[in-house]
């Protein structure tokens, strides 16, 4: 169980550079968390936080693929700072917005989401270049289960924040997280000497080719829809739990609550970092379960569920994430050309923030008319269609497009 973990402290930088990684992500895991709060305390509406969430998602989700071709040509503390400056800017402009002024927030989270810094990328574009084959699966998988500990972290820090101070104080700490992470990340890999790979070494016809080119590779779009319908499902069930922490009167409890459920996804992770992803449709089948199960004890099947019967199912249903997660990521790795992996990263990016920015008006909606437990059910739904297509996801490597690199798995943004 701990082998890929020895890998990595073994490897020169590695575990710095991965621990910085993380730590320039962390921002993100909060950021859902505090927008809700922060938009449902000015409009009294889950439906338009939903759609401030999206604008977010989508600015993100637009600019994925851009910022996975920099990641492929561009230095990448450069590309680091630049993003986090434009990111940080139109957050921190959206925390210090006057209650009737919400309509300009939408436009705000889209922007900043435009150049929301692209850390997930270049990390695993860092890890492709690792000589050792062995590192580099230890790297993906451990990435997958460690950023859960983000997921502990940041929505708790949110809500506390939310609880002690504002959701203005907590959408505002996300903004200079993202500024002071992505410098930090930046630093570590300016000193590491390890770069993602210069445009000069790429192939003249793959640099002049669209973004699009990457998608021809065989099998990589359906495991990009596989992806966005998990991450969608996830972002449902964030929604859900603030939603009823809320409504009880209870804020600060959203956050103990999606910290359990990450603790969940973790220890999952932690027993299955490094096996591989062969058997991705069974790993997110078993997201659906957890999911349906959720439903089944919230309001309104169940009126006044206790707290600890809520945490004691996500606990146990958080078990399947991380390592469904891990087996996207590392059959996407598999199919993704050596020499575009962080085109390739970029359109993960696209895909899952797309999933979060269909979803979560629709959550927002059933939230506000039918109840958590509806919500909880369509996160089901959705995560059981993505079951389905990841039946059809190729097994073994589609062929590359460059005849040199490495052809390890890797994760996506």
């Amino acid at each position: 169980m701990l082998a890929p973990y020895r890998r990595i402290l073994a490897t020169p930088h590695l575990p710095l550079l991965l621990v910085m990684s993380l730590l320039a992500r962390l921002y993100a895991t909060g950021m859902a968390l505090a927008i809700t709060f922060l938009v449902a305390g000015w409009t009294g509406s889950y439906t338009l936080a939903g759609v401030v969430t999206s604008a977010l998602i989508i600015g993100s989700g637009i600019g994925g693929p851009l910022r996975g071709r920099s990641v492929d040509r561009k230095p990448a503390p450069r590309l680091l700072v630049l993003t986090s400056f434009g990111y940080a800017a139109g957050i921190g402009l959206m925390a210090l917005l006057p209650a009737a002024w919400w309509p300009a927030a939408p436009v705000l989270a889209f922007l900043a989401g435009l150049s929301q810094p692209p850390a997930g990328q270049i990390a695993r574009s860092v890890w492709s270049r690792l000589p050792d084959a062995s590192a580099r699966e230890a790297s993906y998988a451990a990435e997958a289960t460690l950023q859960e500990l983000l997921f502990v972290v940041g929505p708790m820090l949110a809500a506390l924040l939310v609880a002690l101070v504002s959701a203005r104080a907590a959408v505002g700490a996300c903004a200079v997280l993202a500024l002071l992470g992505s410098a930090g990340f930046a630093l570590v890999v300016h000193r590491s000497g390890l770069q993602t790979r210069p445009a000069a070494e790429r192939p003249e016809q793959h640099r002049r080719e669209s973004p699009f080119a990457v998608l021809r590779s065989p099998g990589l779009v359906s495991v990009l829809v596989v992806m966005a319908l998990l991450v969608g499902a996830l972002t449902a069930g964030d929604m859900v739990v603030v939603a009823w922490a809320r409504d009880r009167g209870t804020p600060s409890l959203a956050g103990v609550l999606g910290a359990v459920w990450a603790v969940g996804s973790g220890v999952g992770g932690l027993f299955l970092a490094g096996r591989g992803g062969q058997r991705l449709p069974l790993r997110v089948g078993l997201v659906t379960g957890g999911l349906v199960l959720l439903a089944l004890v919230l309001p309104p099947v169940l009126a006044h569920p206790s707290p600890l019967l809520v945490a004691a199912v996500l606990l146990v249903g958080g078990t399947a994430i991380a390592p469904a997660i891990a087996a996207a990521n590392s059959r996407l790795g598999a199919l993704a050309p050596d020499d575009r992996r962080g085109e390739a990263f970029g359109w993960m990016t696209t895909a899952t923030t797309a999933g979060g920015a269909v979803l979560s008006p629709v959550v927002g909606a059933l939230l506000d008319h039918l109840g958590p437990a509806a919500a909880a059910g369509f996160g089901g739904l959705i995560v059981l269609l993505g079951t389905v297509l990841a039946r059809r996801v190729p097994q073994a490597p589609a062929p590359v497009l460059a005849t040199t690199g490495s052809t390890a798995p890797v994760s996506p943004s």
